[in-house]
């Protein structure tokens, strides 16, 4: 597979890619922006919300339980688990770079990461609360209500608590990934390989639907593209309707928001179901159901090691 013949005869494939160590490349895909400068105060007290579990109406679940920060943004979980023990409907996806997404949620019902978090807190599977509990549970505690008047002028509110929540996510960049150095002109972070599988993804047409700076998150699919994934997983459910549950129009059943994939290596299980345990498998059921198409063994192989060039960094560290 690896052969330096192999590479040699596909190198114009690559182009410019291979020569332009040390200046940006134009690429169709953009590095990850830097974290915008917010104000730190709500910035810290969106971070304190983030893990605070009194969000949920029995204190046992906050943002961070499903959304685990350490664990690539999500929690390895096909369903995460929500305030009463039992497990929600559909895959949780990474808080990373969400900010970049252009709707919330797999269906899209939000515009905005404000709107997500308004929903989850009076979700009654997720946290299970209302807003009026959570305004008051706050506003008793003395350190809250002193953060909330240095942060809001007005204090403890709902919409103050969605919008410190909400600045802390925009936060949540996860850059340096050896993909975006790549883009940024080090050409020689990543191995041949990877450069191929690169080039195989935009090739076999991956990059129609998972584009932009997330790689993903920016528009609408319909999962099932070119076979019926849900007739041949079988058992299908409420969440499967995707899109259509929040406009009730034909052309959006099965439609969901196309993912991001930075950093898809460390937030497995997949899909919105969670039903790909692993990339492979992933890489698998996109190839058949969105494609229509049959990779050989060894442009599988590369689009995974290119994909494994997306997992980028928090606090410093790789996710």
């Amino acid at each position: 597979m690896s052969s330096p013949f192999y590479y040699l005869l596909l190198a114009p494939l690559l182009g410019c890619c291979l020569i332009a160590n040390g200046a940006p490349l134009d690429e169709p895909l953009k590095p990850l922006p830097t974290v915008p400068e917010l104000n730190p105060l709500q910035v810290e007290l969106g971070r304190r919300l983030f893990n605070e579990p009194r969000l949920s109406v029995n204190n046992t679940l906050s943002c961070a339980s499903c959304h685990r920060l350490e664990a690539g943004g999500a929690d390895a979980k096909a369903f995460s688990i929500g305030f009463n023990g039992a497990p929600l409907t559909i895959n949780t996806p990474t808080v990373f770079n969400s900010s970049l997404n252009f709707r919330q949620f797999w269906n899209g019902r939000a515009d905005t990461l404000e709107t997500q978090v308004h929903e989850v807190v009076q979700s009654p599977s997720e946290m299970g609360s209302h807003w009026e509990h959570v305004v008051k549970t706050l506003t008793s505690d003395p350190a809250y209500k002193s953060a909330f008047a240095q942060a809001y002028p007005d204090g403890v509110t709902m919409n103050n608590v969605q919008k410190a929540l909400a600045t802390y996510e925009r936060t949540l960049i996860s850059a340096n990934s050896r993909f975006d150095q790549y883009l940024l002109g080090n050409t020689e972070i990543l191995t041949t390989e990877e450069k191929y599988g690169y080039q195989r993804f935009k090739d076999y047409g991956c990059i129609a639907c998972h584009q932009g700076v997330n790689i993903g998150g920016n528009m609408f699919q319909k999962f099932g593209v070119m076979g019926d994934y849900f007739q041949v997983r079988g058992n299908p459910t409420e969440a499967d309707l995707g899109r259509y549950l929040v406009t009730k129009a034909e052309e959006d059943r099965n439609v969901f928001k196309v993912p991001s994939l930075r950093n898809v290596a460390v937030t497995a299980p997949y899909f919105h179901d969670g039903s790909a345990k692993t990339l492979e498998d992933a890489v698998d059921v996109m190839f058949k159901f969105q494609l229509g198409r049959v990779p050989s063994d060894q442009d599988k192989t590369l689009i995974i090691k290119f994909l494994k060039t997306l997992t980028g960094e928090w606090g410093g560290k790789p996710l």
